[in-house]
């Protein structure tokens, strides 16, 4: 699917990851609505990607929230790709240092926001695509954020690693679910990226985690993320796949 002249709606768009991919397509040409929680810098952002990019602040666990979304979406034209970044982490232990048994309230927040959000963000947007007519044999392609976390969890991040294990789940079913609508469903599993959940770390524990990626030996660009995403959006056989994007890196325990 080409780019320039599509509309696009990309969740977590003030910053980070989903900061960056729609910049990338905004430059594209393409017409861009992203969506952060109210008080992030999402004004901000749409304002400097120019054109007929838009800001529409929403929770993605929010029904309304999100079908407000892609009403505004469609707005603009045919909703054709959609890049779900938003998601959140915290740690929580099965039991904690003293034996107590982890946060139920933490782990339910977690996965409400990173599992059901992404069900909600994928769910509405296939139904906004779905409305469109098809062009070049497809109607739009939704990309889905997981982590590499859904498959070597650390300690402490169970809930963070099993809500993205969830992500990675829904990815070929979905494809399969709206191959007959002619809409694609790919999802990323990033590694460990510069991104503002990072950026809350000491200097020197974010340089020890880039030196532990085998090649190359660094924290990822939110621009790497965003130039894959381009690449799934714009290439037509990516279809129900999870992509990890880390540098080989093999998460260790700890």
């Amino acid at each position: 699917m080409k780019i320039e002249g599509q509309v696009a709606v990309v969740t977590g768009g003030a910053s980070g990851l989903g900061r960056a991919s729609a910049e990338l397509l905004a430059s594209k040409g393409a017409k861009v609505v992203i969506t952060d929680l109210p008080g992030s810098a999402g004004e901000e952002v749409a304002r400097g990607m120019g054109g007929e990019c838009r800001f529409v602040p929403a929770n993605i666990r929010s029904e309304d929230d999100i079908t407000a979304v892609f009403q505004e979406a469609r707005d603009l034209g045919p909703v054709r790709a959609t890049i779900h970044c938003a998601g959140r982490g915290g740690p929580v232990r099965v039991l904690d240092k003293e034996g107590r048994p982890g946060s139920l309230e933490i782990y339910e927040e977690i996965v409400q926001t990173n599992l059901i959000g992404s069900f909600n963000v994928l769910r509405l947007s296939a139904e906004a695509m779905a409305l469109g007519d098809p062009e070049n044999g497809e109607r739009g392609v939704i990309v889905l954020t997981a982590s590499v976390a859904a498959f070597e969890g650390q300690i402490g991040q169970i809930p963070y690693a099993s809500s993205k294990a969830g992500v990675v789940g829904m990815t070929l079913v979905a494809a399969r679910d709206l191959a007959s609508r002619l809409i694609r469903v790919c999802t990323i599993a990033p590694g460990t990226f510069d991104t503002p959940m990072l950026a809350r770390l000491p200097e020197n524990v974010r340089t020890e985690l880039g030196r532990a990626v085998p090649h190359p030996a660094r924290l990822g660009a939110p621009a790497e993320f965003a130039a894959l995403a381009e690449h799934i959006i714009t290439n037509p056989m990516l279809n129900g796949e999870t992509i990890r994007l880390d540098g080989a890196i093999r998460m260790p325990p700890r």
